[in-house]
C-alpha cells in the first residue's frame, strides 16, 4: 500500500475536524465513499452542520486552474443547492438562453458544474427535479438540450433528507441506489454543543482554514481503489448478505446488484484509507447496514430495515464460521 495515504486521511479528517464536531468514523465513511467515486444521503434535522461540513471538505482541497473549467463552462469548488418544491430541472443542470439582438446562444450552466454540491433538503423536489440528478450520479455526465458535458474528478454529492415535514416527495428506489452510503450526524453531545457556540458564536472561523491535500491526490487515491484485494470469501459473504435481502419474506424491494457493487468498493476505499490493502471481513459487516438501509423497502413501514439488516447480518456470520 502506498505510503503516505493514511496520513494524509489523517491530516484531512483533523483539518475539518477544526470546524466541525463530527464522529471522526462517520466522516471516514464519506471520505471513503469520496475516494469511491460515490455519493452520500445525510437523513438528518435542521442545522447540525451538514452545509458546514460539504463546505470544510470542499475547502479542504487545493484544486489547480485545470480543475475549474469544462471548455467556457467554469466548475466551481464547492455549491449548494437549496431545495424547494418549484425547483425545476434547468434550475439545477443549467440552460440555453438565445440572445435576440447578437442572435448567440448562450450557455448558463446550473449548480450541479461544481466538484462538490450539497444538495439540501433533495426530497423537497418533485419527482421530474430529482430525476435530473440520475445520469450526472451515476456516469458523471450531463445532456442539456442534446450536448453533453463530462464532469471532471473529483466529482461528488452530498444530498440531505428530512425526515419528517409537509410537501415531501420520496426518493424512488432507483435514485436511492445511487447513494453509495446513508449517515445521520446527529446532534452533538453537550460538551461538544458548548464548544460549539464557544468557537463559532463569536469570530469567523472559516478565515483562517487552509487546504491540506491536492486534488491530484483525491484522483491518485481513486485509481488506486481497485489494487485493493478482496478475498473471495470475503466476496462470497458479501454477495451472500445481499442475496438474503430477496429471500426474507419482511423486505418488499430487495438490495440490487449495483448494491453489492457499490458496497465492495466503498469496502476497498475504507480499507485504502486504513492502510490495509485487503478488505477484511470485518470492514464488510461495519458498512452493511449504513450502506443498505436505504437501499431496502419492508413490507410493514414499522419494521425499521436497520433491524432485518442486522438479522442477517447475525446468521451469515453464523454460516461463515461453519464453512
Amino acid at each position: 500500500m502506498s505510503i503516505g495515504i493514511k496520513q494524509n486521511i489523517e491530516l484531512l479528517i483533523n483539518n475539518i475536524k477544526q470546524l466541525i464536531f463530527i464522529d471522526t468514523k462517520k466522516l471516514e465513511y464519506i471520505i471513503s465513499a469520496l475516494i469511491a467515486g460515490g455519493h452520500v444521503l445525510l437523513a438528518d434535522s435542521h442545522g447540525v452542520g451538514k452545509t458546514s461540513l460539504a463546505r470544510a471538505l470542499a475547502q479542504s482541497i487545493r484544486w489547480k486552474n485545470s480543475d475549474s473549467a469544462i471548455g467556457d463552462v467554469q466548475i466551481e469548488g464547492f455549491s449548494r443547492i437549496q431545495c424547494t418544491v418549484d425547483l425545476l430541472p434547468q434550475d439545477i443542470l443549467g440552460y440555453n438562453r438565445f440572445i435576440g439582438q447578437s442572435g448567440q446562444i448562450l450557455f448558463n450552466k446550473g449548480p450541479i458544474f461544481a466538484h462538490f454540491v450539497l444538495c439540501d433538503e433533495i426530497n423537497l423536489l418533485t419527482p421530474k427535479t430529482q430525476g435530473s440528478f440520475l445520469q450526472v450520479m451515476e456516469e458523471q455526465n450531463i445532456t442539456i438540450e442534446g450536448k453533453l458535458y463530462s464532469l471532471q474528478d473529483p466529482f461528488f454529492i452530498i444530498a440531505t433528507m428530512n425526515l419528517k415535514g409537509l410537501h415531501l416527495f420520496p426518493l424512488p428506489a432507483p435514485q436511492l441506489d445511487r447513494f453509495m452510503i446513508r449517515l445521520s450526524l446527529g446532534y452533538p453531545s453537550m460538551q461538544d454543543e458548548e464548544e460549539i457556540v464557544k468557537r463559532h458564536g463569536k469570530a469567523d472561523v472559516w478565515y483562517s482554514f487552509k487546504p491540506v491535500i491536492d486534488s491530484a491526490d483525491l484522483i491518485q487515491w481513486k485509481s488506486k481503489v481497485d489494487t485493493v484485494q478482496m478475498h473471495p470469501d470475503v466476496c462470497s459473504y458479501l454477495v451472500h448478505c445481499i442475496r438474503q435481502t430477496r429471500l426474507h419474506p419482511d423486505i418488499e424491494t430487495p438490495a440490487s446488484p449495483r448494491s453489492a457493487v457499490k458496497l465492495s468498493r466503498l469496502a476497498r476505499s475504507l480499507a485504502m484509507c486504513r492502510d490495509l490493502d485487503y478488505v477484511p471481513l470485518d470492514i464488510i459487516k461495519e458498512l452493511f447496514i449504513p450502506s443498505m438501509a436505504h437501499r431496502i423497502v419492508t413490507r410493514d413501514p414499522s419494521i425499521a430495515p436497520e433491524a432485518i439488516l442486522e438479522s442477517i447480518l447475525n446468521s451469515a456470520a453464523v454460516e461463515q464460521k461453519k464453512r
